[in-house]
């Protein structure tokens, strides 16, 4: 090969070098947390990267921010939302979210209460701070995220019977607030949600 001809192919080959580009989103990024807003910019709830992108792909909500990763489907080449927005105001009623064990672990954020350590979900259970056997109600108020060997050592007891446990915090209703905060923890990995989040005025 000519000088002159090597040298052309070389200048081609960096003139239409594609970008680098995720062909296909691995697993772990289709369930990457979504900040989800309202058409106001209100933060109102987080979804998996693939829910995020079905409300995007059907006109119900727009990307505000991106990953930096993209899907290619067919005809479809799809930037993965870092932050999505509904294109329609939805009302959000101030109330608590349904009572149940997910968002019991939601609140007290995967940690037992007790002792203070940190587990996967399928590792916790539920404790009545007032056992049920002495009056004790399901409610947010009294169920609480424990870890089996402190849920053994409390068995049946109130908590002013044992010197040795105590609760990290006062449990309370997951409230929009609580949400909030929620939303912000996660935010920690993810800079681009802070503008949406409060931590920029």
């Amino acid at each position: 090969m000519s000088p002159v001809k090597a040298a052309h192919t070389r200048k081609t080959r960096l003139t239409h070098t594609p970008p680098v580009e995720i062909r296909v989103a691995q697993p772990i990024t289709m369930q990457r947390p979504v900040l989800v807003l309202n058409a106001s910019y209100e933060p109102i709830n987080i979804c998996g990267a693939r829910r995020a992108l079905v409300l995007v792909l059907k006109g119900v909500a727009r990307t505000e921010e991106e990953q930096g990763a993209i899907l290619h489907a067919a005809r479809v080449r799809v930037p993965m939302p870092s932050v999505i927005r509904l294109l329609e105001y939805r009302r959000i009623p101030h109330q608590t979210r349904a009572l149940s064990r997910k968002n019991i672990l939601l609140r007290d954020r995967n940690t037992c209460q007790y002792c203070a350590i940190v587990l996967n979900s399928g590792e916790l259970t539920l404790d009545h701070v007032q056992p049920r056997s002495r009056g004790g109600l399901s409610t947010w108020e009294n169920l609480v995220a424990c870890c089996h060997n402190c849920n053994r050592r409390k068995g049946n007891h109130l908590l002013n019977e044992l010197t040795e446990m105590k609760l990290l915090r006062e449990p309370r209703p997951f409230s929009l607030h609580t949400s909030r905060h929620i939303m912000r923890m996660i935010g920690h990995s993810d800079p681009k949600w802070r503008r949406y989040l409060y931590y920029e005025s």
